[in-house]
């Protein structure tokens, strides 16, 4: 309600000064306990999350308020990308309200305050419950990426519930060309080592972030690396640098677009890898999710996590906890017992 009231107040604002007060207006929150697990909890790559329902890379780059958005009733949340150095990205503006269409299109490229700010806050959260994945990227002019990604998992394991490797941002030139065969068997490879170097005993399960943009023979190719590779999910996706009809004069913006009009696109995503791995890998569903019908799809497609992001531009924080409710609503008028009967179920 009170979103609703802010808002118009709010869209007048461009929309990174808006962001940057969204999150400060986090850190003002008193101090809430994450979700406490309940009928909708599931287990995924041997973490248990209290709900299904996280928040996405690219809200809290930084790391700045995980422990706020755990408060709000998310399952988890997902900080960064992060990356080893500090970036300030793509010139200004760089990120767009689609109102028209409920999207967002973004070229933020990768800005960030770099790895030792981050872990100076992961230093202070730890013991802290929640589950928390760290999403790792390149730093854009890096001479070596995957030496990047290796880095980054070496400092970051010992802080994250789960590493989101994130090769899929349309917004930093060449990334993208991290998912071909070769160039992602060498770069899991190394962010496998890093992890094993980091935490021998305990080692946080890796995670996958594709684009949407991929043909079938690159989903067929990422699923068998993935399973040979052991990764603990498939996070699918990114945002999409297609463009579907759009209503809003920012639709010519280049940039990845998000919200609602990549859902049929992101969907068919999860259908796609879901029949590609065969079911043998969790599958996290991303991309134009706005209420707990999309997440519920998602879900019955394939997807054991969902992660919301742009919706939230226009319902606001509390879209995560109204989502998980009706979760829990939709999955007992269907007769589930448990998320992880329903996954795959359509």
């Amino acid at each position: 309600m009170i979103f609703r009231l802010l808002r118009p107040a709010l869209f007048t604002i461009d929309s990174e000064s808006a962001h940057r007060m969204a999150v400060e207006g986090l850190k003002l929150l008193p101090q809430r306990k994450p979700a406490i697990a309940d009928a909708i909890a599931t287990r995924v790559a041997g973490i248990d999350f209290p709900n299904p329902v996280g928040v996405a890379a690219g809200f809290d780059k930084d790391a700045e308020v995980p422990d706020a958005l755990l408060g709000l009733g998310f399952g988890f949340t997902e900080v960064g990308s992060i990356t080893p150095l500090p970036q300030s990205g793509n010139p200004k503006p760089r990120l767009f309200r689609l109102v028209e269409d409920r999207a967002v299109i973004n070229r933020m490229g990768f800005n960030n305050g770099g790895a030792e700010a981050a872990l100076a806050r992961l230093e202070k959260r730890k013991g802290r419950s929640g589950v928390l994945g760290i999403n790792i990227g390149a730093n854009k002019d890096s001479e070596d990426r995957i030496a990047d990604y290796a880095t980054m998992t070496r400092l970051m394991a010992p802080h994250a519930s789960y590493l989101a490797v994130n090769i899929s941002s349309p917004n930093t030139p060449g990334l993208r060309a991290l998912q071909d065969e070769g160039a992602l068997t060498e770069l899991l490879d190394a962010v496998i080592e890093a992890r094993a170097e980091a935490t021998p005993d305990t080692p946080p399960p890796i995670f996958l972030k594709v684009a949407p943009d991929l043909e079938p023979a690159d989903i067929n190719a990422i699923a068998r690396i993935a399973i040979d590779k052991e990764l603990g999910a498939l996070i699918v996706s990114n945002t999409t640098i297609s463009r579907p009809e759009l209503r809003s004069h920012h639709a010519h913006e280049t940039g990845g677009l998000s919200g609602a009009p990549l859902k049929p696109l992101a969907l068919q995503r999860i259908r796609d890898f879901r029949a590609a791995t065969g079911g043998a890998l969790p599958l996290v569903g991303v991309g134009g999710i706005g209420s707990a019908e999309d997440a519920w799809e998602r879900i019955k497609a394939g997807a054991s996590l969902v992660q919301i992001y742009s919706a939230m531009v226009y319902e606001g924080p509390g879209l995560g906890a109204k989502i998980v409710r009706g979760i829990e609503r939709l999955m007992k008028r269907e007769g589930h017992s448990t998320i992880a009967e329903a996954v795959g179920s359509e």
